[in-house]
């Protein structure tokens, strides 16, 4: 079952024949109909190595001084997110994790700043007790950013549009980036916590590249199995954006975080969230819509979806952090 995600090369899809690029879209198209497809990339293993450092060096901070770097309001869309307050859209526990989380910033005059200045925060990042960890961090945010934009050029093709389908969607877009550190289980302060609950993402795409750790199972037909990438690939899953403009041809990856038996240390990971421009309507394309195969959504901002799941996971007004 493992085997219905498929690995697929980007790099043969940008630099090879029409076979070899029909080849990769024939994976993609295939491999998504799970939520989850592994990319091979050219993401930089140094680039993912100095940031782990960097983050481990901010998360290794004592609360008060990681708290400083909280931004109340901004819905965890900057800043430090605390232990216990993210929560999965239905669950009654809260995610045993904690999040620092950063974007690239628009001009403040923007009019899609000056629209939407929940999507658009002031980046707040914690360079003042980790020098250097700001200029890695928006490295590494471009990098991932232009990576998703290459690989949604797939995605179109996919799903029956031109391959530039999706470069106006994203352009200027509030994508999130986001480093999650997960505490050892047996420092939880109660039973039932996992590292999070099971959920889909609201945006296009999500890229995770590798953790420093197992514990990421995902939804296959039904049964959860280990995420177990190759070597040198990117997960990607599907969110809900994707799942309407696809009209449910590519479903949303449902995935949870789960420490792995006789694990008894933390785990770090590094994601980023591609999010369509906040003022997109969010309509199922022609393409992916049949007489048998009706529109099953009508049409929604992008904005308005991605308000309405950060209310329901508890970052709409989030609480201060739970005891």
């Amino acid at each position: 079952m493992p085997d219905a995600i498929l690995a697929v090369n980007l790099q043969a899809f940008e630099r090879g024949d029409a076979a070899a690029r029909a080849a990769v879209v024939d994976g993609v198209r295939r491999s998504l109909a799970t939520g989850f497809v592994y990319a091979r990339t050219d993401l930089s293993p140094d680039l993912l190595d100095t940031a782990y450092g960097l983050l481990g060096q901010f998360f290794a901070c004592d609360t008060a001084t990681k708290e400083r770097f909280r931004a109340p309001g901004s819905a965890g869309q900057t800043g430090y997110t605390g232990l216990l307050v993210e929560t999965a859209a239905g669950s009654a526990q809260a995610d045993w994790k904690e999040m620092l989380n950063w974007s690239a910033a628009l001009p403040p005059d923007h009019p899609l700043r000056r629209r939407y200045p929940l999507l658009y925060p002031e980046p707040l990042l914690p360079e003042a007790v980790v020098p250097g960890i700001t200029a890695v961090l928006d490295s590494f945010h471009r990098t991932l950013a232009e990576l998703q934009r290459r690989f949604l050029r797939v995605v179109a093709l996919a799903i029956g549009c031109a391959d530039s389908f999706f470069d106006e969607i994203v352009h200027e877009a509030p994508t999130l980036s986001r480093a999650v550190r997960y505490p050892p289980m047996a420092q939880a302060p109660a039973a039932g916590h996992l590292w999070a609950e099971a959920h889909a993402d609201i945006n296009l795409i999500t890229a995770l590249p590798r953790a420093t750790s197992a514990g990421l199972q995902v939804q296959v037909e039904g049964t959860w199995v280990e995420a177990r990438p190759p070597e040198g690939h990117v997960i990607l899953n599907s969110g809900l954006m994707l799942e309407r403009l696809s009209n449910g041809a590519i479903p949303a990856g449902w995935h949870r975080v789960i420490a792995p038996a006789g694990h008894s240390g933390e785990r770090l990971s590094v994601v980023q969230f591609c999010h369509a421009r906040p003022w997109t309507v969010l309509t199922p394309v022609p393409s992916c819509c049949t007489a048998e195969r009706p529109p099953r959504w009508a049409g929604i901002t992008a904005a308005d979806a991605l308000e309405e799941v950060l209310y329901r996971i508890n970052l709409l007004g989030a609480p201060a952090p739970r005891p």
